[in-house]
């Protein structure tokens, strides 16, 4: 199991547009990816209800976890994909 600490760097966290590129990403890897707060439950990263109810705001720490043939590479897309700031 491979897995990334992120700060998401979006200046509306996990919201709208930033949740939906996310989980878009996570689906089209092909791979059970999760993500959670520190502490919290994981759910599935490819779900934007899920990802929505974890409620990350700008500069929330989250950790994202997969397994499987290429994870490292999908963990390094996802984490791009957190630490974008977009205006």
């Amino acid at each position: 199991m491979s897995e990334r600490a992120v700060v998401v760097k979006s200046p509306v966290g996990l919201h709208a547009r930033p949740a939906a590129l996310f989980t878009k990403a996570a689906k089209a890897s092909g791979l059970p990816v999760t993500i959670r707060k520190p502490g919290g439950d994981p759910v599935s990263a490819s779900s934007i209800l899920a990802v929505l109810t974890l409620n990350v705001a700008c500069g929330d720490e989250v950790v994202i976890q997969t397994d499987g043939d290429g994870a490292d590479a999908i963990l390094d897309d996802l984490t791009r994909l957190l630490e974008e700031h977009e205006e």
